[in-house]
């Protein structure tokens, strides 16, 4: 379910993505040539890309890809690790939950309420606004998802980067020889200084 959940999501911000680079393309062709400039492609590429930004920010989530400060966890092992991704999940959880779906649908309401409407297009702003709610629903979706993930799990789940070395450490060239299929190298011991008396 959440597979295909994630494979929808991923093709929906395709396609913003490809509408909105045919619409800022538009954009300068009516802008450059000889023809009437168009009015309504600012506003049609500033609302794809709130769209864009929100639904792709749920999408990252899904991902694990958003920047994170991940020293804690990876210093962590075994239940306390484990408790702390938990935590860390409820809270983004709470969140979504709280700030973009109750407060985004509360938002969404109030402009078709108030009957605003965008300027060039003429268009309910309440549609434009309805992506909030709507990303905050997927991320308690994809947070609950990664919550069964943490329960069930019955060995050690890796850490959430991509490596888990070090960017600090002197263990880099070892990683990088493994990565490329060479032996690492053995460091040289360093002959002491003679000290003078």
């Amino acid at each position: 379910m959440m597979q295909k959940i994630e494979k929808a999501l991923a093709f929906v911000l395709g396609s913003l993505l490809a509408l909105m680079v045919l619409d800022v393309t538009w954009q300068i062709l009516t802008r450059f040539l000889p023809m009437q400039p168009s009015s309504y492609t600012e506003e049609v590429a500033r609302y794809l890309l709130v769209w864009i930004g929100l639904l792709g920010g749920a999408y990252a989530y899904r991902k694990k890809s958003h920047l994170g400060i991940d020293l804690l966890t990876n210093a962590l092992h075994g239940a306390k690790r484990r408790a702390l991704q938990i935590f860390v999940v409820l809270v983004c959880f709470a969140f979504s939950a709280m700030a973009m779906v109750y407060g985004g649908a509360k938002l969404m309401l109030l402009t078709f309420e108030l009957e605003q409407y965008s300027a060039a297009l003429g268009l309910p702003m309440g549609f434009v606004y309805s992506v909030l709610p709507l990303s905050g629903l997927l991320i308690c979706l994809f947070s609950v998802d990664h919550l069964i993930q943490l329960v069930t799990a019955k060995e050690e789940l890796p850490p959430v980067s991509d490596s888990e070395v070090h960017p600090y450490t002197d263990s880099n060239d070892d990683a990088e020889a493994s990565a490329t299929g060479r032996e690492p190298q053995q460091k040289q011991k360093q002959p002491k200084a003679a000290v003078e008396a």
